[in-house]
């Protein structure tokens, strides 16, 4: 009777587990001395459109309560962030990188399949970011959709926009302002636009990202913040 009463509370967890993600793309695992939260930012980062049917879409108002909730949660010790996105939103991308690079719980960033556009932020905004070698991340400077006033103010709204994600991205990692611009004016890589596409191990040459690494490598830095932060030999 136990056996059958177990085994159904350990299918209902798990079916609880996968519920959550998929409503938020992210799981709270623990390990043996750690809680640790995984969020997943994937496919385009949705602000304050709604995007067609059919494109895989991370909600900007899924994870900001998500966030404030880590922060506030002692029952979380650390965040590590999984991106594989094409950017998307620019406001409410850096609004969410913003966020995490506020939080004071260790987090810990993981590049795979791509970082892109507004997804750089995003890879940076962590105490300590990761990348794989495969995975690449394109620079190029702010695009808007949709009609466009040809005037002095919109050219100006332009450049400010790329002013703050360039000063975040250099706040927040160890490239040079000089350096990003120069990634980011590039002419003879993108077709039919300016900008660069870098690799893994391109990205941290360039003071980007931290380190190339794996999920091994990138669990096994946020466990040590983790045990730093509560005083423990890991």
């Amino acid at each position: 009777m136990n056996n059958n009463y177990n085994n159904e509370e350990k299918l209902q967890k798990q079916a609880d587990e996968q519920d959550i993600i998929e409503q938020s793309g992210g799981i709270t695992a623990e390990g043996s001395g750690e809680r640790i939260h995984c969020m997943s930012i994937i496919g385009q980062i949705e602000g304050h459109y709604a995007l067609p049917e059919g494109q895989k879409a991370t909600k900007y108002e899924h994870l900001v309560p998500l966030l404030f909730s880590i922060e506030q949660s002692d029952d979380i010790d650390g965040l590590l962030i999984i991106l594989n996105t094409m950017g998307g939103d620019v406001e409410a991308g850096l609004a969410i990188a913003e966020l995490i690079a506020s939080m004071k719980k260790p987090t810990v960033s993981l590049v795979l399949g791509g970082g892109h556009s507004i997804g750089v932020p995003l890879a940076v905004c962590a105490k300590k970011s990761f990348i794989v070698p495969s995975a690449t991340m394109t620079i190029h400077p702010v695009r808007i959709n949709g009609t466009v006033v040809g005037s002095p103010q919109t050219f100006f709204y332009f450049e400010k926009m790329q002013e703050r994600i360039t000063k975040f991205v250099c706040d927040h990692s160890g490239i040079s302002s000089e350096s990003f611009t120069k990634l980011m004016m590039r002419t003879d890589q993108i077709a039919t636009d300016v900008g660069s596409i870098i690799d893994g191990n391109q990205a941290t040459e360039c003071g980007l990202i931290d380190k190339v690494g794996g999920l091994s490598d990138a669990m096994e830095e946020l466990k040590r913040m983790i045990y730093k932060t509560k005083g423990l030999s890991q």
